[in-house]
């Protein structure tokens, strides 16, 4: 999946703010390893590793454009590798800390994927989550709207992105099955004001509209473009806007 870390970062003041609640629950106590899944640009893991800075951290992502990005924030406690989150989920390294922010919601079956990653964890070890909860965005419910209807559904053969994100009720119920304790289950809204619906566009364009848009050539990228920015235009009625874009955020320590 090519990524474009510029245009990832075009909203990044907006995508960071989950990054430093989450960031919030960590504990520095017995804390001398720790791993970043699906680290992006890089930038939010040198954040943990500058709090961090008795432990060393690792950053993996599939994407190389991601990584390329990444390699600048390298140094004494912080590498990059390149590693698909299930690649990581199957290796056996064992950790201090799992943390991820927003990358797991790109990862299918979540009921196999929590338990592998929580095993991968010293006891007393960390397990830190942050993911945009697409049920309810949305951005996400139109867009999944727009590739189920024609034309968009024959250019695209029949593809569509299902979200893989569960239920608050479930990640409770599967963190716990999965030896967590003390945890923080939460769902929190982070307001983005639009000027426009262009500005709407841009920000989704970064990151669930991708696996449409590699799909197809130009002309019906700019088919699905117009057609989006109409919808949310449509759905908005008038700017600024605000939009509740909402995030589930987990936290809890194996025992």
């Amino acid at each position: 999946m090519p990524w474009d870390p510029q245009r990832y970062n075009r909203f990044k003041q907006i995508r960071y703010q989950p990054f430093f609640d989450l960031l919030n629950f960590i504990s520095a106590e017995n804390l001398k390893n720790g791993v970043d899944v699906g680290c992006g640009t890089g930038e939010p893991t040198s954040f943990l590793a500058d709090k961090f800075k008795n432990a060393n951290f690792l950053g993996i992502d599939c994407s190389e454009e991601m990584l390329t990005e990444s390699r600048r924030f390298e140094k004494d406690n912080l590498h990059f590798e390149r590693a698909t989150i299930e690649e990581f989920a199957q290796s056996t390294s064992t950790w201090d800390l799992i943390f991820s922010n927003a990358a797991l919601q790109w990862s299918d079956n979540h009921r196999e994927l929590f338990p592998k990653l929580i095993a991968k964890l010293h006891p007393g070890g960390q397990f830190a989550v942050q993911m945009p909860f697409q049920r309810e965005n949305v951005l996400n419910q139109l867009l999944l709207e727009l590739v189920s209807e024609k034309p968009f559904a024959d250019l695209l053969g029949g593809f569509i992105q299902i979200s893989p994100v569960l239920t608050i009720d479930d990640y409770v119920k599967l963190l716990f099955d999965s030896g967590l304790q003390d945890l923080d289950v939460s769902l929190k809204v982070y307001p983005i004001i639009a000027k426009s619906e262009t500005e709407l566009y841009e920000f989704i364009s970064g990151s669930a509209l991708i696996p449409y848009m590699e799909r197809l050539d130009e002309a019906a990228q700019e088919l699905v473009k117009t057609a989006f920015i109409q919808r949310i235009q449509t759905y908005f009625a008038s700017f600024p806007a605000v939009y509740p874009f909402k995030r589930i955020l987990m936290y809890g320590v194996r025992e």
